[in-house]
């Protein structure tokens, strides 16, 4: 279903999004009064206050078919018993506003701490021991998700960096046609860090933002943990121990682990590109990601966002 909100060429903005939202909660026929902005990155996130529902809007237009396998992944989730984000059954998804398109989610009350790296490690553990039912089409994982289309619409980036970035992409799509995975084919998530955990008032665990939701080698899934161990230090070593004993298995001893990282950091750095314009710091870490990856050897010294 597809609504007309107020057009604006000003890019994906908190401003913007607040007018999808807005045409979206009337279409569906819920108050948006009072409606927080919770997180404003590949989607933008408002937590409703009328009812206990979080309206999740897309970028643009080229995420349609992701926003339907999302409700797809998590009615599958749900038949069978998985903690994980929740539609609202009884409304149309996903909407189309503006090119928007937009879904909305049961709110997970949160018990007030974060999910540690033991959680991640067996939610993982369960998900990839999940058979994929028939009838329930998904893609491979995207390596490099929409990284050509930002650098396409990259603005206010230096054309060196651009070049050098689409010669990097090239590079490694070479050495990705190279790896050997050992692993079968089974349900991954594809953004799998612990800020996609949610831990409710009952310590349950759940899984969400499944718009990556994918079929493919685990390993895309464990290379998360391990690169923000091994390669960028978000992590420490308790953590990641942790990781791998509920997991079992540490991805480092694999001889891809490398390539998976560099085509990891290749991606992060396309996506923070996109917000490049929302403040002086973003402008400076999207710099300094640029500049390391110029060298592999180089320290990954970036900040998380």
């Amino acid at each position: 279903m597809a609504v007309d909100a107020a057009r604006s060429e000003e890019g994906f903005t908190s401003a913007g999004a607040v007018r999808v939202m807005v045409a979206a909660c009337r279409a569906a026929g819920l108050d948006d009064r009072g409606a927080e902005l919770i997180r404003l990155g590949e989607n933008a996130l408002f937590r409703l206050t009328s009812v206990p529902v979080i309206v999740r809007i897309a970028r643009s237009v080229e995420y349609l078919s992701a926003a339907r396998k999302e409700v797809a992944v998590s009615r599958w989730l749900a038949g069978e018993g998985f903690p994980a984000a929740r539609v609202v059954e009884d409304l149309e998804q996903p909407l189309v506003v503006d090119g928007h398109p937009v879904t909305f989610w049961h709110l997970i009350v949160e018990e007030g701490r974060s999910a540690t790296y033991e959680e991640l490690g067996g939610v993982l553990r369960d998900l990839h021991a999940l058979a994929l039912p028939d009838g329930l089409e998904l893609p491979r994982y995207s390596a490099f998700g929409l990284s050509d289309l930002r650098l396409e619409r990259a603005a206010g980036i230096p054309e060196d960096d651009l070049e050098f970035l689409r010669k990097r992409g090239q590079e490694l799509k070479g050495r990705l046609a190279e790896l050997r995975f050992g692993s079968p084919l089974g349900p991954v998530h594809g953004d799998a860090h612990t800020d996609n955990l949610m831990v409710d008032r009952s310590g349950v665990v759940h899984l969400i933002d499944l718009e990556n939701f994918c079929v493919d080698h685990p390993e895309w899934d464990l290379e998360v943990a391990a690169h923000e161990y091994h390669r960028l230090g978000w992590v420490s070593e308790q953590q990641y121990a942790d990781f791998v004993g509920a997991y079992g298995r540490d991805l480092r001893e694999w001889p891809g682990f490398a390539t998976l990282c560099a085509t990891q950091e290749f991606k992060m750095t396309t996506w923070l590109m996109q917000n490049v314009s929302e403040g002086e710091d973003v402008a400076q870490e999207v710099g300094r990601r640029i500049a390391s990856l110029r060298d592999d050897a180089a320290p990954r010294n970036w900040l998380p966002y």
